[in-house]
């Protein structure tokens, strides 16, 4: 079965107020479990083929989107007043915000139609539809005008639940999405962008803070729209500018290096951190190293490396050096949660590593995928008016409930 994770972003919830004024938004999650790891790993390999090469994208026969590892989920209200909540995929690798999938749009007196068409094509599905300008409702005090939605005619991959994509992705993602021939070469605003625009935030960025799941019942985090939230990091927010490494650079792209205790088993290199995708996947050179240092093998079932007690306990430190900084994920950190073995066709008492195959030689220009397992542990921004990403240390991230 695989796993959901719905981060509901409640739109009458009161938001914090952090520094520099952001608007702070309480995530509550819990997992669902419908098919499987196999079909996380799947799903992920899927993803990052269709990340660095859009020709992948939307292929029949590709896992259904619905088959992600954690799927950030916000309930969204569009119009004013709000109708029927909508219930978006939170997705750093796309940028376009539609809804319809499943939930029909219902206009309002702000609902403006622009005779527009929009498509967008996924890793493993695709939607397709019209355009239009209207009030989306993220939550109490965080409300966008004329922001441009999707509203979907066709879409495909999306299970039951899911309305649409809630797009916090690089701007330039949008650019060819308005399909009519005067507007194909445009962009358009993101919910970030126009939340910084219409003077709602004072900065262009979002950043994001989840907990470790340990529990299928429930699982926290948030996410602050125009700055960060210092209660939930410890020490400084360290930032490294966006990649120039195409097609890292499209993304939420960085460069890093990456040793398994003090041996490199990946070289500086360009690559990115991703929301949609579960585990943590390096180019296949450096998985080979990682696998032949740990000793684990490869599970039959699920696909995941797996070891033993005594490996787990000669595990080393997985280090990423980003900048002048080196962020550890400790060997606690580098396992599956023991306690949801037996959600995801595993045995109860095995070990299973988050580190996979990219499916790629490094030197492609996106070599690395730090997915959610790596951000759960680090406090990350993702900073649009400076064209860069920033991490922070949490409490979790030595924390041992794995």
């Amino acid at each position: 079965s695989f796993l959901t994770l719905l981060l509901a972003l409640s739109i009458t919830g009161s938001p914090v107020e952090a520094r520099n004024s952001p608007i702070t938004l309480p995530i509550f999650g819990r997992l669902n479990f419908s098919s499987g790891t196999v079909n996380l790993l799947q799903h992920d390999k899927a993803r990052a083929a269709a990340l660095r090469d859009p020709s992948m994208r939307g292929l029949a026969g590709s896992t259904p989107v619905t088959n992600n590892g954690v799927g950030y989920i916000a309930a969204v209200g569009i119009g004013s007043p709000p109708q029927a909540v909508n219930n978006l995929l939170v997705d750093s690798g796309s940028s376009n915000t539609w809804i319809g999938a499943f939930t029909k749009y219902v206009k309002t007196e702000t609902s403006v139609f622009t005779r527009v068409s929009v498509e967008v094509d996924y890793d493993s599905g695709y939607f397709t539809g019209m355009e239009y300008l209207d009030t989306v409702t993220l939550s109490s005090g965080l409300t966008i005008t004329n922001q441009s939605i999707g509203v979907a005619y066709g879409s495909s991959g999306f299970g039951s639940g899911v309305d649409g994509i809630l797009g916090i992705g690089p701007v330039d993602l949008t650019k060819g999405t308005l399909t009519n021939s005067t507007t194909r070469t445009m962009t358009i605003p993101t919910v970030t962008d126009n939340l910084y625009k219409q003077g709602t935030i004072s900065q262009d960025v979002v950043s994001v803070f989840l907990e470790p799941s340990s529990s299928q019942t429930q699982t926290k985090g948030e996410l602050t729209f125009g700055g960060t939230d210092a209660t939930k990091y410890t020490g400084d927010i360290a930032y490294t500018p966006i990649t120039t490494t195409n097609p890292a650079s499209t993304f939420w792209g960085i460069n890093e290096s990456i040793a398994y205790g003090s041996m490199t088993i990946l070289s500086s290199t360009a690559g990115i951190v991703d929301l949609g995708t579960t585990f943590t996947l390096i180019a296949t050179d450096a998985f080979t190293q990682y696998q032949s240092a740990t000793g684990a093998t490869v599970d039959e079932v699920n696909g995941l490396l797996t070891v033993s007690s005594a490996q787990y306990n000669a595990l080393k430190n997985l280090d990423f050096h980003i900048g002048e900084e080196t962020y550890t994920l400790t060997p606690n950190a580098q396992i599956w949660p023991r306690s949801l073995n037996s959600h995801i066709h595993g045995s109860s008492d095995a070990i299973y590593l988050v580190v996979n195959d990219l499916g790629t030689p490094s030197g492609q220009g996106l070599d690395f995928i730090n997915g959610y397992t790596f951000l759960q542990r680090f406090y990350s921004v993702l900073d649009t008016a400076n064209s860069r990403v920033g991490f922070a240390q949490t409490s979790f991230t030595n924390a041992t409930t794995n």
